[in-house]
């Protein structure tokens, strides 16, 4: 791959899931990659790959609830990026508490919300400045999920997560009118069911064909595409 088509990407939640196969897959790609975790030393996923891709993956710590861990993380991006990226993905996110509202713990409810929502708001106030400086397209993506959505709630239940990627939705239309002279995209893609330690052994879609799908649509995401909220073909979801 030339050195103009490749990009410099950054995504949270790179240990396991979801942000293990995007990092194994952009860096099949031939991309640059900054995989982003609580603890990327545990992971052995990003462990084996670090050896397979010493000259283009860099594993850093990054716990999303922590305003200063992710700036710290933001500059040693900018340090070892040449400053600038191309790709910010929010992948990180957490479950959470099933059950009736006479259960509900709110502290539970204030835990998923920090991580699912306050997490993505601070990577994109510590790592717009990198999108910035980046090649164009520059693309601001976050894993959302149609559990989020309003109009498609037909069962109620899972407060904290559903409150929490409602909200998620709302930091990226924000971010979106925001981000627009910019131009740089801000998107949500809902994954659908992936079976991932989350998702669950029952889910109905492979990690690696999820992924793939996702990795496609970005690519082809657009200003066109900004303020969207759509699954991993592209198609748009109701809010």
């Amino acid at each position: 791959m030339s050195a103009d088509r490749t990009l410099r990407i950054a995504l949270t939640g790179a240990s396991r899931g979801l942000g293990l196969e995007f990092t194994r897959q952009w860096l099949a790609a031939g991309h640059r990659v900054f995989a982003l975790a609580r603890d990327p030393g545990s992971s052995q996923g990003l462990s084996g790959l670090a050896r397979e891709h010493p000259d283009t993956l860099v594993a850093l710590p990054c716990d999303v609830t922590d305003t200063d861990a992710v700036r710290r993380a933001a500059r040693e991006v900018a340090e070892r990026s040449d400053g600038g990226l191309e790709i910010v993905l929010n992948n990180a996110g957490v479950g959470g508490w099933r059950g009736s509202i006479e259960d509900l713990d709110l502290d539970e409810v204030r835990r998923v919300f920090d991580v699912n929502t306050l997490g993505p708001l601070r990577v994109a106030q510590a790592f717009v400045p990198l999108l910035r400086k980046g090649r164009h397209p520059r693309r601001l993506v976050a894993i959302t999920s149609l559990m989020g959505s309003m109009a498609d709630n037909r069962s109620g239940g899972s407060y904290p997560y559903r409150i929490s990627k409602a909200a998620l939705n709302m930091v990226c239309v924000n971010l979106a009118h925001e981000l627009r002279d910019d131009e740089i995209v801000s998107a949500m893609l809902h994954p659908g069911w992936v079976r991932t330690d989350m998702g669950g052994s029952g889910a109905n879609l492979p990690v690696e064909e999820a992924v793939g799908a996702l990795v496609d649509t970005i690519d082809d995401l657009t200003m066109e595409h900004t303020g969207g909220f759509c699954d991993r073909l592209g198609e748009p979801l109701p809010w």
